[in-house]
């Protein structure tokens, strides 16, 4: 019995880690994105098989993609408290059982999307991957814009929704991308804030590590959140949605420039924690607004 009841664990232990390398919370943000992005994209009734489809090919990716930037970064991730338990630098799993499933998952992603939503959102889900890998990844130890790449990348599953429902990237395609883009800044500039002292030892340059009193990367959050309420404002403007969302949006893109506001009036961790928990708040309740208050097309 001990035996199997050891093997049990062990067998646990690997699944667990198996899927810590998907990075399970940004994987959720992604597929969140993506059906927003089908649902706001979509005319007439909401094909909900093919939403599902297309948000399980997307997660596909963004999981192979995760666990890929997993082997990539694990060197660095062994000096990092934040990540020292992560399952490569721990030892959980080896460098080549992170590699191949990394590269299955995002292959098997890619031909599922290319399969279920077409040439355009698999294009479109091919670039989310190899962007990030090959551009925001290294770079993050090169240069403190890298934030600014990576928040590309960040950005385009809400476009491979749009894409999947329509087959084009208009305006609305392009509005959702924007409003991504934007919301990443205060978001990972709050937890690089958290978190400095940890990318200063792994020698990742993230704008907090070389802008030790703050000035410039509160400065990036309040800009960037202000931004942030006029684009957010622009899917009613421009008829995607209702007038119901016009005023939640301003109220809530509001409110997020207030707690930035009180988070740069003192540049304390407990003070970015709190915003990370904001942005993390922020951005399903403003979706969801959107797609509570469609306009029908």
């Amino acid at each position: 019995m001990s035996t199997v009841r050891t093997t049990e664990i062990t067998l646990a232990s690997r699944a667990n880690a198996y899927i810590a390398l998907t990075k399970p919370d940004v994987s959720f943000l992604v597929l969140m994105t993506t059906a927003a992005g089908y649902y706001m994209g979509a005319h007439g009734a909401v094909d909900w098989l093919h939403l599902i489809q297309t948000v399980f090919a997307t997660l596909l990716i963004a999981a192979g993609t995760a666990t890929l930037n997993h082997y990539i970064e694990r060197d660095s991730d062994r000096y990092m408290r934040r990540t020292a338990s992560r399952p490569l630098p721990s030892g959980q799993l080896q460098p080549r059982e992170a590699l191949w499933f990394g590269v299955t998952l995002s292959i098997a992603g890619a031909l599922d999307l290319y399969f279920t939503a077409g040439f355009l959102a698999c294009a479109l889900g091919v670039l989310t991957c190899l962007s990030y890998l090959l551009a925001y990844t290294p770079l993050k130890k090169r240069t403190v814009w890298a934030t600014a790449v990576g928040a590309f990348p960040g950005a385009i599953p809400p476009m491979i929704g749009w894409a999947a429902a329509t087959g084009t990237l208009d305006r609305g395609a392009w509005l959702l991308f924007a409003i991504l883009f934007l919301w990443q800044f205060p978001h990972f500039y709050a937890i690089a804030w958290m978190y400095r002292e940890d990318y200063a030892r792994a020698g990742i340059l993230m704008l907090p590590v070389v802008d030790r009193e703050g000035t410039r990367t509160f400065r990036q959050i309040i800009l960037t959140a202000i931004a942030l309420v006029g684009v957010s404002l622009l899917p009613a403007v421009m008829g995607l949605a209702g007038v119901r969302y016009f005023f939640g949006a301003l109220v809530v893109s509001t409110a997020l420039v207030q707690v930035c506001l009180w988070a740069a009036s003192s540049r304390t961790n407990v003070r970015a924690k709190w915003l990370m928990h904001a942005t993390v708040l922020h951005i399903p309740i403003l979706l969801g607004l959107m797609i509570y208050d469609k306009i029908p097309r």
